[in-house]
């Protein structure tokens, strides 16, 4: 189930969505956990119909940015698990015979945290990958991003799930969730540099924005 999210989470929507998963923390060693997100990113083929399919990201300026982060990151010592240009030849096919804007999924190994591909935006389907030797330094890198609309903690420990849960310095959270949106009573929005405007956009956030707040003193 974690694998299968993962995936679903990094590539819906070609990874163009505020939502999508960009960086794994992996705690310990898990090998079999990577390489199958590694099998199931690989299946994917390009197009909109059917559990497989993955669509084209929105321009050719899309296309440009995506591919030159995963370049970039290999170029920096980064491994490339699965890349989305060069391998997976089908999304170049697509692109050929179609015009559109197509690019493959693609996974990185990262050595460091510092690694731009791991803290910068990429807003495409690319997955960073970092191993981290316990659960203190994958919360240590996670909250030390510039962004916070989603942090998912992914376990079968309740009290690991209390931890993150309670520590994640991101404004929705998800336990065993890839996609941890807010069902619409509640209040959807980001924190830090993923907050847009003064107030989450639904809820009784949305609420408070379209009011005013009136008080009387007699």
């Amino acid at each position: 189930m974690t694998a299968r999210d993962i995936v679903a989470s990094f590539t819906g929507c070609a990874g163009q969505r505020c939502m999508a998963a960009s960086v794994l923390l992996v705690v310990g060693e898990q090998p079999e956990l990577v390489a199958r997100v590694v099998e199931l990113a690989r299946a994917l083929v390009p197009g909109s119909d059917g559990p497989l399919a993955m669509g084209p990201v929105i321009d050719a300026a899309a296309v440009t940015r995506i591919e030159a982060a995963v370049r970039g990151a290999a170029q920096s010592g980064a491994e490339l698990l699965l890349d989305g240009h060069a391998s997976t030849t089908k999304f170049a096919a697509r692109q050929a015979e179609s015009g559109g804007f197509w690019v493959g999924p693609s996974i990185i190994r990262h050595r460091s945290a510092g690694d731009s591909a791991l803290r910068e935006e990429i807003f495409g389907p690319v997955l960073s990958v970092l191993h981290c030797a316990d659960a203190h330094e994958a919360l240590a890198i996670e909250n030390a991003s510039a962004f916070g609309n989603a942090a998912c903690v992914y376990t079968a420990s309740g009290a690991a799930a209390e931890f993150f849960a309670q520590k994640f310095a991101a404004a929705m959270i998800g336990v065993n969730v890839g996609v941890p949106v807010p069902r619409e009573p509640f209040s959807f929005g980001g924190c830090k540099r993923s907050r847009f405007g003064s107030s989450d956009i639904t809820g009784d956030a949305a609420i408070e924005f379209f009011s005013t707040r009136r008080k009387i003193t007699t």
